[in-house]
């Protein structure tokens, strides 16, 4: 589909109006808050990863210099937990059993980094000064520190009352259809992959300003957040026990959110708390080693996957066995994840029957919740590992297996045996034309010609589809201004993706208005009735189409004024350039003059909200060509292709900067990032010194295209793009590092393929 690129609206390549605040360093982040008599709090953190304690004396604490105040968990016992919003459906019928989080511990911690007590005082340097002084008493208890010892049959537990780490069994699918498909195939395919956990760092780490209005009882809570509603929703109803019009949350810039910054944290609870007992507002900010062992992580999972094939080659069956690593506690999306997993196991492919078992567990490590595309990445790197593995098995090119099990567009709208319903694509084309770019036909000669300098070459190449955008809705609340201005008030939370850009896009389309004359609004709870937040690539798919329906609504309330007041028509009005003008006339009224002719403010007001009842399916083909250092191990991404079918492109240049980000994080999983914890439940990898993030030099000129067929189940065609780059990367990536090593002979390789893991594969295979 072609799109014109007018100069507003859909399609248009506007620059990002936000930029010019953050290049001259306006922008306004939680850590550049300031108040009068603002304290400082700091939070005391296990050093073990499973132990009872008790605390000592504490009158050296509270009379270090600056301190006015300490709490622990008998100060905040009326308190709720932080709650696991995400009670999915469990295999034997039942709901999830949760393991919320408590504000500060009791008496047992459960990961390193779990709260113990908090410390407030006038600057953070005497915080954290007198939280050294804390003295406590551990008693170090047996630890679980990652999935093999979970699954451990006799060994120690997280949680003593559950009887074993189980945290949750979750089913989907057939067992007696792929079970009986399983008899009659030809072939059976089996992979084992490890999904290795990673740490979010984001660039702004997390920090919060808690305040306490005594004469009204209000709570304020200003943090970088994906959404406020949400937040406050949590904070009032679940643990501070109040009524949502007693808590307002505020959230300003962002910098950079990936689905860590949509969850509940002890320091927002602490802050406000703190703020009512001192009569004066606090501030917590995080440090980067604070990040490391308290910020959820992601992913972490081990999976077992078989395919069963006939002799064409065709698809017949899949059985999926996946253990998820849920953490110390159930965070607050964290069981749901691998279910998103689960929904999206059977990928591009028309694969008749599916079995999937999920069990999550606990461990003594900080709790996993979702990470930039939440289960569906897991999913892809699952199906596109296995399928490059059934076609070397069977002997058919890379391609081909996955052409012959593709569905195909006279198929769709396809409804998968997971219940996913794929209504529009062309899957078998953007894989051709992906390959067509990456020049995949001559790959063999660039192979050939790097032997003789003593490098490895590989190229692999993966298909990928999300479901984002899921149903809902996101209301949009659009008003003009008494300065002529156009105001846009919304629920989502910009996290750097460029929101303020895009939908004013689409007010300006309606309104034919500059886009500099349109302010938008988020992240204020008092500000904005509702709002879902931003997750699930849903902000641009939900909310520009409310955007645009309020827009439209509100032009025709100003028409209307502008004919009562120019005699004419409403029909006549036309309404461009920030003025309302009869059509062939010079007689216009302009927009701020309007205003002042308003008999009430709902003739300056317009509501707009699509409600969306199908999830949308962005898809997709990477391709990626590796070469590698045969006497270190060294990986470099030498070339890198992209053709993405997004449905309707809102502006090409906010997508491009979305998947470039998304395929750098899946880059950054494929070949160095990696979370570890040693046996006794430290995290090894608590630092940049030790874990790695990948950086502009490893990565090459992203070749992306876009060959987009528009969406069905979105009012615009609009598919989401927030996410897909991180999806469909790491599947390339890995493909291409296993095609280099496998014509050495080496061995399967698991993510992160760092240098020391392809040395050591290089060596096993002589």
């Amino acid at each position: 589909m072609t799109i014109m690129t007018p100069k507003f609206g859909l399609g248009a390549s506007v620059l990002r109006k936000e930029d010019d605040a953050f290049i001259r360093g306006m922008g306004q982040y939680t850590d550049d808050e300031t108040r009068e008599g603002l304290l400082h709090a700091v939070l005391v953190r296990s050093p073990h990863a499973h132990a009872t304690f008790a605390i000592g004396d504490l009158e050296a604490v509270r009379s270090a210099p600056g301190v006015r105040l300490v709490l622990t968990h008998a100060d905040i016992a009326h308190l709720g937990d932080l709650p696991c919003q995400a009670l999915v459906g469990q295999a034997d019928g039942s709901k999830f059993d949760p393991r919320d989080a408590p504000v500060l511990c009791k008496d047992t911690v459960r990961h390193v980094g779990d709260a113990i007590a908090v410390v407030v005082a006038d600057s953070p340097f005497e915080a954290r000064d007198a939280a050294e002084l804390f003295e406590v008493d551990y008693t170090p208890l047996p630890v679980v520190p990652d999935l093999t010892a979970a699954r451990r049959e006799g060994g120690p537990l997280v949680w003593e009352n559950k009887g074993s780490n189980v945290a949750g069994v979750m089913h989907e699918g057939d067992k007696a259809k792929v079970q009986a498909a399983f008899i009659e195939a030809a072939h059976v395919t089996e992979i084992a992959i490890v999904q290795n956990r990673l740490v979010c760092n984001y660039l702004e780490v997390r920090s919060a300003v808690g305040e306490f209005d005594a004469a009204t009882g209000q709570y304020l809570l200003t943090t970088g957040s994906q959404g406020v509603h949400g937040m406050r929703n949590a904070l009032a109803e679940r643990v501070l026990k109040v009524g949502t019009d007693k808590v307002r949350v505020v959230t300003r810039d962002v910098g950079g959110g990936f689905g860590t910054k949509a969850f509940l944290y002890r320091e927002h609870v602490l802050v406000l708390v703190a703020a009512e007992r001192l009569g004066a507002p606090v501030k917590c900010t995080a440090d980067r080693s604070e990040h490391f062992v308290t910020d959820a992580h992601g992913r972490d999972n081990l999976v077992t996957a078989r395919m069963a094939i006939d002799k064409d080659g065709k698809f017949l069956a899949l059985q999926i066995d996946l253990h998820a690593n849920l953490g110390a506690y159930s965070s607050q999306y964290g069981p749901m994840i691998p279910w998103f997993g689960m929904s999206m196991a059977t990928g591009l492919y028309d694969i008749p029957a599916v079995d999937v078992d999920c069990h999550s567990y606990y461990t003594h490590t900080v709790p996993v919740d979702a990470y930039r595309g939440a289960g569906r990445p897991e999913a892809a790197y699952l199906i596109e590992r296995l399928v490059d593995s059934c076609a070397i098995e069977l002997g058919l090119g890379r391609d081909e297996i996955r052409r012959r099990n593709f569905i195909r567009p006279d198929q769709l709208p396809y409804t998968t045996p997971l219940g996913r319903m794929y209504d529009t694509g062309d899957f078998a084309g953007h894989l051709t034309e992906a390959m067509r770019r990456a020049d995949w036909d001559s790959f063999e000669t660039r192979r050939e010609a790097a032997k003789a300098e003593g490098k490895l070459l590989g190229i692999g190449l993966a298909t990928y589809v999300e479901a984002c955008a899921f149903p809902g809705s996101e209301p949009a609340y659009v008003e003009l201004m008494p300065s002529g201005r156009v105001e846009l008030k919304i629920g989502t939370q910009s996290n750097g993706q460029g929101h303020a850009t895009a939908y004013a896009q689409f007010v300006g389309e309606a309104l034919k208005l500059d886009y500099d004359m349109i302010d938008v609004r988020q992240g204020d709870t008092d500000d904005t009735p509702t709002g879902g937040g931003t997750g699930g690539s849903r902000s641009i798919p939900l909310g520009a189409v409310s955007v645009r329906r309020a827009s439209e609504n509100l032009a025709d309330k100003l028409r209307k004024l502008a004919a009562d007041e120019l005699e004419s028509a409403a029909g006549d009005i036309e309404i461009e350039g920030g003025e309302a003008r009869i059509v062939g006339t010079d007689r216009a009224i302009g927009f701020a003059a309007l205003a002042a002719l308003a008999k009430s403010a709902d003739d300056l007001k317009a509501v707009g909200e699509f409600k969306q009842t199908e999830a949308t399916y962005p898809n997709g083909t990477h391709v990626a060509e590796v070469e590698i250092e045969a006497d270190t191990g060294a990986v470099k991404l030498s070339r890198y292709t992209i053709v993405d079918d997004f449905g309707v492109t809102v502006n090409p240049i906010l997508l491009a900067g979305q998947i470039h980000g998304g395929v750098a994080q899946g880059i950054g999983q494929a070949l160095v990032e990696n979370a570890v914890y040693d046996e006794e439940g430290q995290l090894v990898t608590a630092s940049f010194m030790d874990y790695a993030m990948p950086r502009a030099g490893d990565f090459p000129f992203f070749d992306f295209r876009t060959r987009n067929v528009p969406s069905t189940t979105n009012a615009l065609g609009i598919k989401g793009a927030g996410e897909a780059g991180t999806i469909g990367a790491a599947p390339a990536v890995m493909n291409a590092v296993q095609d280099a090593l496998r014509h050495v002979g080496a061995p399967h390789l698991d993510m992160p393929a760092t240098p020391l893991r392809v040395w050591e594969a290089l060596n096993a295979a002589g």
